[in-house]
Order: C-alpha cells, then sequence, then structure tokens
C-alpha cells in the first residue's frame, strides 16, 4: 500500500488484487488507482460486482469490453467468498492476454484469488513505525509537531488502522498549540471501541489469550463495551446460520457490509454448537448485570475466558 501510488504512476497493471485486514485500506487503494485511471462516464466504466451480483461470464465479458468516452475502465470484484473452477479457468484465461483498457481490481477480503498472478496490494494495517511517520509529517504539513507518547496514544486509540487515524488527525490540525501533547490525544481523540472489539472477537477466536485479555485490559469496563461485544457476538451467530446474503443481513441487522464480512470470517474459527453455546452464555451474562447479580467488569472477563475455553 505504501508504495501503490508511485508504482501507479509509472505502470497501471491489468489487474491488482487487494488483501488485508484493514477494511478501510481497500477504499484508499480503489481511490489511487480510480485516480490513476482518470475515469469519466463511471456509470458506464466503473463497474462493480460483489457477492450478490456475482456471475462469472459478466465478469469476463465486462473485462473484454471497451470503455465509453475513456480510455480506461475498471471492474471491480467485491468480496466473492465463492468460486467455481470454470470461472478461474477464464479468469486465468483471460490474464494471459488481458485488454489493456480495462483494469479489473478484486477485493479478496476471503483469500479467493491466490491462484491467479497479478499485482498484489497489502491491506494490512501499517506497521507502528511507518504509522508514527505519517502523523509526524501530516502534522509537520500543519506546522505542528507531536510527543512520542501522544503519537503512540494516538495509533493505540485508532487501533492502528490508517484510516481512522487520518480521521482523528483533521482534530488535532485545529489545536491551538504547536506541539501535540498526550493530554490532547485524551480530551479530542475519540477511542474507537467498536474497532478494539473487532480485535478481541478475532483474537477470541483464534484463541489467543494474551492478546484478547490485553485488549480487555485497554477497554472501558462500561455497558457501551458490554453491549458490543454482545452485539458483536450475536451478529457472528447469525452469520453463521443465515443463509441471506451479506447486503441483506447487513440490512437486516442494522450494520455496515464489511461487518458482515468480518463476522462471516471470524465465525469459521468456531463450530456452529460453540457458537449457539457463547450465545446463550452471552444472554446468560446479560441477564445476571441487568439484574445486578454481576458487576459489568466481572461480566466482561467471565465472557472473555469462557469464549476462550469453550
Amino acid at each position: 500500500m505504501k508504495t501503490l501510488k508511485g508504482r501507479l504512476v509509472k505502470k497501471i497493471e491489468p489487474c491488482y488484487v487487494i488483501q488485508g485486514d484493514d477494511l478501510l485500506l481497500y477504499d484508499r487503494a480503489l481511490s489511487l488507482i480510480k485516480n490513476a485511471c482518470k475515469l469519466t462516464l463511471e456509470e458506464f466504466n466503473f463497474l462493480v460486482f460483489d457477492e450478490d451480483t456475482f456471475d462469472g461470464d459478466a465478469v469476463i465479458d465486462a473485462c473484454e469490453t471497451l470503455p465509453i468516452g475513456s480510455d480506461k475502465k475498471i471492474v471491480l470484484l467485491k468480496n466473492i467468498s465463492k468460486l467455481n473452477d470454470s470461472f478461474k479457468k477464464k479468469l486465468k484465461d483471460y490474464l494471459k492476454k488481458p485488454a489493456e483498457s480495462t483494469c479489473l481490481v478484486i477485493f479478496d477480503f476471503f483469500n479467493k484469488f491466490e491462484f491467479i498472478i497479478s499485482e498484489k496490494i497489502s491491506a494490512n494495517r501499517l506497521d507502528e513505525k511507518s504509522l508514527q511517520e505519517i502523523v509526524i509529517s501530516e502534522l509537520k504539513n500543519h506546522k505542528k509537531t507531536i510527543t512520542k507518547d501522544a503519537c503512540d496514544k494516538l495509533i493505540d486509540s485508532c487501533c492502528s488502522y490508517y484510516s481512522l487515524i487520518k480521521n482523528e488527525l483533521e482534530k488535532l490540525f485545529a489545536c491551538d498549540e504547536d506541539e501535540i501533547t498526550q493530554k490532547q490525544i485524551e480530551n479530542l481523540v475519540t477511542k474507537e471501541t467498536e474497532f478494539t472489539v473487532f480485535e478481541l472477537t478475532d483474537a477470541l477466536s483464534r484463541r489467543d489469550a494474551n492478546k484478547a485479555v490485553s485488549l480487555l485490559n485497554l477497554m472501558n469496563k462500561d455497558t457501551k463495551t458490554f453491549t458490543l461485544i454482545l452485539n458483536h457476538f450475536r451478529r457472528i451467530f447469525f452469520t453463521s446460520i443465515s443463509n441471506l446474503t451479506d447486503k441483506e443481513l447487513s440490512e437486516f441487522l442494522s450494520v455496515k457490509e464489511y461487518a458482515i464480512v468480518k463476522a462471516r470470517e471470524i465465525a469459521k474459527n468456531f463450530t456452529r454448537i460453540q457458537l449457539k453455546n457463547i450465545y446463550e452464555m452471552l444472554n446468560d451474562v446479560d441477564f445476571y448485570i441487568k439484574n445486578g447479580q454481576m458487576q459489568i467488569e466481572n461480566g466482561l472477563y467471565y465472557l472473555i475466558f469462557g469464549i476462550l475455553y469453550c
């Protein structure tokens, strides 16, 4: 991701496969590719196929069709979780001699496109050093500096998500002081509890006890945190038993589609029986807390260790 902009200046590849855990970076990569392609008439030259609209033959046809009123067109495959052998063969054959005017972009959250040889873009969260450089550079552009402790706290508060850090920097640009301190981070930056819960549920699904406990220790032990964990695991349970598409389920649960994509991935690390037991345990703890039989902090740790060893 860090070198993508420079690579696009030199050459636009016929196919980019984007993979990684920072879902917000997928859109960042697509934006860079769209800018490089200088698309016009996007209604004709930017075609999207997701889990609901995916059709193998239609994808290949779209790739082979010339753009309208533009030098380039983009065909986007978005979070496809199932591929048949027929489409795999057709795609590999197409990429042997791809259309020069088409840029095929694949959001491969489920790692289903490892079989093709293409330009890979990492959407994994950036390392701490890279994020520190971004923060320092952005603040320098606004004639500001930041202490190391403040920079570390900003990154931690945003769970190392690049896009969230960029959003929070907008608040820091408006500060009167020239140097950003830890106190300003505490006062101005919104700690992304929901994203921390994503991390927590992922750690629990991989039975990573040290990371799960460390993440919980960083979080507020309050009703909001408990409710987020409760809702996340309910969502994971529903995705494991539902036949609805990602879009339908996101509308039914009133969440963004990427939250369903993430939930499906985590659900694969549990059996349905385990998820059912976790769901029942969550309801029991919710009942105990609401009836004053359990403190929220005790309930959270009870849940974490109950899920780790379910």
